[in-house]
């Protein structure tokens, strides 16, 4: 794919989704990012701000009429918008895990809705989901927002068997911990059971310690872009950590991963 891509990237308020954003643009890519609300939003230089929420459907389809309107096609979407969710299983309400499933999932969903048709007329198209290790790798403490990753897993894998015929593909980026203000400032589960007090509380700890010790979003932005304008492979991810992860998981045994898990959040 050439630099000329009209690309298109949610969430581009901060983190990933703004690195990756800002490296499309340098490119040489007609680029458009989506936020929330576009008074609050920062400028990217070469970067085109469209107001979209993706957990609201009206809004999705609006924000993709606009960029149509404008452009005349969409080359890539890259799904970076999320949220995540600290907690135990038993303590996360099923209203939380539905917010939080509305925005990487259904968010997911109501944008590839909007942008298919215009793919599948063009007869070519990338699309490029953000998963995450924990969408091949459990964490504690973490179930909702690893069960939102799977879900993403899932649903990308299925649509690349569907949309292939029409020259549209599908793509998975999964990063490790990243140095960005979502994961630093990563919202708890309201509940609090005392019973999980202790081991809980170490959870955080060793997350809290490997989030602030993590890489900016540079490295993930650039596996994003290779992602979307190299030559396709369903996954992808970065170096360092996550590309550590997925060859343990792939090839480790099962007893030997879980003890190491277990150890690295500070597990008996």
């Amino acid at each position: 794919m050439s630099n000329s891509k009209v690309v298109v990237v949610t969430g581009v308020s901060s983190g990933i989704g703004r690195a990756t954003a800002d490296k499309f643009a340098k490119r040489g890519c007609r680029v458009f990012g989506t936020v929330r609300d576009i008074s609050k939003a920062q400028a990217i230089s070469g970067v085109v701000l469209v107001e979209m929420d993706v957990r609201d459907d009206a809004s999705v389809q609006r924000g993709i009429q606009t960029i149509i309107a404008e452009a005349r096609r969409i080359d890539v979407l890259v799904n970076s918008a999320g949220v995540t969710l600290l907690g135990s299983t038993e303590e996360t309400s099923i209203a939380e895990a539905q917010s939080l499933f509305d925005t990487n999932v259904f968010g997911i969903l109501r944008t590839t809705q909007a942008v298919l048709p215009h793919m599948r007329a063009q007869r070519s198209g990338r699309i490029v989901n953000i998963s995450s290790v924990l969408g091949f790798l459990p964490a504690p403490y973490m179930g909702l927002y690893s069960a939102s990753k799977h879900a993403v897993e899932g649903l990308s894998e299925t649509l690349d068997h569907e949309v292939r015929k029409f020259g549209v593909r599908v793509a998975l980026v999964e990063p490790s911990y990243t140095r960005t203000s979502l994961d630093i400032n990563a919202p708890h589960a309201v509940s609090r059971i005392s019973a999980y007090d202790d081991e809980r509380d170490r959870v955080f700890r060793a997350i809290e310690k490997n989030v602030h010790d993590a890489p900016e979003p540079d490295g993930v932005a650039t596996t994003i872009v290779d992602a979307a304008l190299g030559a396709w492979r369903m996954r992808s991810t970065p170096k360092g950590q996550a590309s550590l992860l997925s060859k343990l998981r792939r090839f480790m045994p099962a007893g030997p991963v879980d003890t190491s898990l277990r150890k690295t959040f500070g597990l008996a």
